[in-house]
């Protein structure tokens, strides 16, 4: 039973220290962070920026379905649709992705292609090394063919 346990144990450690688990433990921590970042730069900067054209916050902006939207006694009367939250969600993912692609994505795809050719250098190089060995012993072989002399096609040592 104990060793079911240690086994158990020693799996789920091995699970967790695997480098992939490790790695989307951070990206997740840090997408957290990086949201509340782009949250407070939409809700501080771009929605009273947009305000100053209107006469609100942009999650302030909403129309209603059925009038009056009025609150009364504390409960909303008619049908209002809050597009300005959907509209500020909607910057928000705008921003995120954007920066995410223009700090992240454009620039490891750039050392990715850097390494790619690097690799495909590399590569070319190899095979010119082995195409060159080739050669050199071709050339060693054709030059021990011509120290012997013309071979005959029989054996040395045999009279005809």
């Amino acid at each position: 039973m104990a060793e079911k346990k240690e086994s158990l144990l020693g799996g789920f450690k091995a699970f967790l220290m695997r480098g992939n688990v490790i790695d989307l433990a951070v990206a997740v921590v840090i997408g957290a962070a990086f949201t509340n970042i782009v949250n407070s730069v939409v809700k501080g900067i771009i929605n009273p920026l947009v305000g100053a054209f209107g006469t609100k916050d942009l999650e302030g902006y909403s129309s209603c379905l059925k009038d009056p939207c009025k609150i009364v006694n504390g409960e909303m009367q008619g049908i209002q649709i809050q597009w300005g939250l959907v509209l500020s969600a909607v910057l928000s993912f705008v921003i995120t992705a954007a920066v995410v692609y223009f700090l992240m994505v454009l620039p490891m795809a750039k050392i990715l292609a850097k390494r790619a050719a690097h690799d495909r250098a590399k590569e070319g190089v190899q095979e010119t090394l082995e195409v060159s060995e080739l050669e050199v012993l071709k050339e060693i072989r054709d030059h021990l063919v011509s120290q012997r002399g013309p071979s005959s096609g029989s054996p040395a040592g045999s009279s005809t």
